[in-house]
C-alpha cells in the first residue's frame, strides 16, 4: 500500500512539470517552433521520459490545453453555483468562460501563431475542453427545464447550438474586438443567450 502511494505521486508531479514546461515553450516560441527536445530541456528531464508520455508536440499540446482550459471552465462553473436559477448560472458561466479563455495567454499565442492547429476542433471533432463545456451546458439546461427558467427543448441539441455560438466568441475574439469594445461584445453575448433560453 505504501509502495503504491510513493510510486504514483511522482507520476502526477511529473505530468505537471512537463505540461508547465510545454506551456513556457509555446508562449516563448509558438507551437510550430516548439520541439519535444525543447520541452524536455526546460522540464529538466530526459527526452525519453517525455517521448514515453507524448509521442509528438500535438499530443502534448492537446493535454496542455485540456488542463489549462478545463481548469478555467471548472473555476467559472464553481463561481456561479450559488446563482438562483439555472439560466442565470448558464449565461453567467458561459460569458465568464469566454472572457477567461479568450484572454488566456496560451490561447492567444496559439491563435496568433498557429491558428490552424485548432481547426480540427472546429471542422472535424470536439475536443476534451469542448466536451467539458458541453457537459456543463447540458446539466444547466436540464436544470433550467426543471425550474422553468429555460425554454423546453432537447438538452443535447440546445447545448450543441450554444457551444457553437460560445466558441465562436473565443476563436474570433481578436478580429471581433479590433473595432468593438470587448466587454460590450460580451454583454451582447449575454443578451443573445438570455433571449434564446428564456421560455
Amino acid at each position: 500500500m505504501t509502495v503504491k502511494r510513493h510510486s504514483s505521486q511522482p507520476t502526477r508531479v511529473e505530468d505537471d512539470v512537463l505540461l508547465d514546461a510545454a506551456r513556457d515553450c509555446v508562449l516563448a516560441n509558438g507551437v510550430r517552433r516548439t520541439t519535444l527536445t525543447d520541452v524536455a530541456r526546460r522540464a529538466g528531464v530526459s527526452r525519453m521520459t517525455l517521448y514515453r508520455r507524448f509521442p509528438d508536440v500535438r499530443s502534448l499540446l492537446a493535454q496542455l490545453m485540456t488542463r489549462e482550459f478545463g481548469s478555467a471552465l471548472t473555476r467559472t462553473h464553481a463561481e456561479v453555483a450559488d446563482r438562483p436559477s439555472a439560466r442565470e448560472r448558464l449565461v453567467t458561466a458561459a460569458v465568464a468562460g469566454v472572457r477567461v479563455i479568450a484572454n488566456d495567454p496560451l490561447m492567444r499565442t496559439v491563435l496568433a501563431r498557429d491558428g490552424a492547429l485548432v481547426l480540427p476542433y472546429v471542422v472535424e471533432r470536439l475536443g476534451t475542453t469542448q466536451q467539458i463545456a458541453e457537459e456543463f451546458l447540458v446539466a444547466q439546461l436540464a436544470a433550467g427545464h426543471a425550474d422553468g427558467t429555460v425554454r423546453a427543448a432537447v438538452p443535447a441539441v440546445q447545448a450543441r447550438a450554444l457551444l457553437l455560438v460560445v466558441q465562436s466568441f473565443v476563436l474570433s475574439h481578436v478580429p471581433a474586438t479590433a473595432d468593438v469594445d470587448a466587454e460590450d461584445l460580451l454583454e451582447e453575448l449575454s443578451h443573445l443567450l438570455e433571449s434564446s433560453l428564456r421560455p
